[in-house]
């Protein structure tokens, strides 16, 4: 789990290692240049992506002096596979030492057998470079794709932007968990604080919870709010305890007393509820679903070309803004990562009252008959927006982000966009490699009369 400590980092580790070639062969490791095919859309990305630019925008973040910090392609090119193939951080270590190609990826020059990094260095990177940097990476996808004219830059003048919701990773919230969770961070930051506690409530709480459960389960709700009271009265002991026997507590001390009393002053009504203990940043937003009728997590925006179905945008909104109000950051980000301006963009009707002027906004009415044909065809390729935040959700970890903090909301949406471009180019390369195969005549005689 990531924690968010903000995007601007004190430099504390010497400059990455240069990946250099030995020129000279080894008898006892194998060149993956004679076990891989160069055809291969991994091989093909390896070589049309501009590695130069990660090295000389990342130098920033590290100094002249200590330990020599991980290869900047290394890191890259392990977190383009981590949310091109839906893993964690383990997994994508795991399977880098199985794949030639992902080592070929990543600049190696023989097959190795041992892990490269433990899981947790990228954790540490992304911290790191912060927004900006996954930015770069972003960005970068959309060069590449440009420059093999994949993506041309008159495609990004029309765009198509939504938002939807990036869950977290936490438990459904209800005031007893919420009641539990919380006595037991305070007391277990009070044992790590040598603080004598009068009374834990350990095995109490466990019990009252269960029961409180069972009662909810069996729509016993008098029952069931006697128990939750119950554990909030336990939460109030335990906090008054703390404060008692703490003149000056220390910050995560602070913190978690602060936490308690909001939780306990909240009530149905009341405006910035928490729903989780180790998130309290997190949002409950209704987006009118019928199979899900409130999800927990940050808004996130996605602008896509209107043709060619790229992601050339994507960003975290904390406080769960109104839709039309994030237009205009959706528009500048993207116009910064592609350096094309926007000429239109398509949106729904939550996008009314946005306030973007420069831009032609096409919202899409209720009834589409008092259009031109042109304009309804605009109005008909935003649909496509959808499946691709459908498949960024499945495929490429936008659902469940478990990186901690908004830190992490803003990073997982971006790099979810990677993969997603990640994986077109994959295909892209594939197209070409399958038409140049379809060419050979011979070939074709051969598969006809197979």
């Amino acid at each position: 789990m990531q924690e968010s400590d903000g995007n601007e980092r004190k430099p504390c580790k010497m400059k990455p290692q240069k990946i250099k070639r030995d020129p000279q062969l080894d008898l006892f490791k194998i060149e993956l240049n004679r076990i891989i095919n160069f055809e291969h859309p991994l091989a093909k990305l390896a070589k049309q992506m501009d590695w130069n630019a990660f090295d000389q925008e990342f130098e920033t973040h590290f100094t002249d002096e200590g330990r020599p910090a991980i290869p900047t392609r290394l890191m890259v090119s392990l977190h383009y596979l981590k949310y091109s193939h839906n893993l964690s951080d383990e997994e994508t270590v795991a399977c880098w030492v199985e794949n030639p190609y992902w080592q070929y990826l990543s600049g190696r020059q023989h097959f190795e057998h041992e892990m490269p990094i433990d899981p947790s260095s990228m954790t540490r990177w992304r911290k790191r470079i912060g927004v900006d940097g996954a930015e770069l990476l972003l960005s970068q996808t959309i060069q590449t794709a440009m420059e093999q004219k994949y993506l041309k830059p008159m495609q990004c003048q029309r765009v198509s932007v939504d938002t939807t919701v990036q869950t977290k990773d936490i438990r459904f919230p209800t005031d007893a968990r919420l009641y539990d969770r919380m006595r037991e961070r305070l007391v277990k930051t009070a044992q790590n604080e040598n603080i004598e506690l009068r009374q834990s409530y350990t095995r109490v709480g466990k019990q009252i919870l269960r029961r409180q459960q069972n009662y909810a389960h069996a729509q016993q709700g008098r029952r069931a709010a006697q128990k939750a009271k119950r554990l909030k009265t336990l939460l109030g002991r335990v906090a008054r305890d703390v404060e008692r026997k703490t003149d000056e507590p220390s910050g995560i001390l602070k913190e978690q007393l602060t936490l308690a009393k909001r939780l306990m002053q909240q009530r149905r009504d009341s405006k910035n509820k928490i729903y989780s203990i180790h998130e309290p940043h997190v949002e409950c937003i209704a987006k009118g679903k019928a199979h899900q009728r409130y999800e927990f997590g940050c808004k996130v925006g996605f602008s896509v070309t209107a043709k060619g179905n790229w992601i050339i945008g994507a960003q975290a909104f904390a406080d769960n803004p109104y839709d039309g109000h994030t237009l205009k950051q959706s528009l500048e980000q993207t116009e910064r990562l592609t350096s094309v301006k926007i000429q239109q963009a398509t949106c729904d009707q939550g996008y009314r009252g946005h306030g973007v002027e420069g831009t032609n906004v096409l919202i899409v009415p209720r009834r589409k008959n008092k259009a031109s044909k042109a304009i309804r065809q605009w109005w008909r390729r935003r649909n496509a927006i959808e499946p691709i935040i459908g498949h960024s959700k499945s495929d490429h970890r936008l659902n469940r982000n478990q990186l901690a903090g908004e830190l992490g909301d803003q990073l997982n949406v971006i790099l979810s966009a990677c993969g997603f471009n990640i994986k077109k180019l994959m295909r892209a390369f594939w197209d070409w490699i399958q038409n140049a195969i379809n060419s050979i005549p011979e070939f074709n005689f051969q598969r006809t009369f197979a």
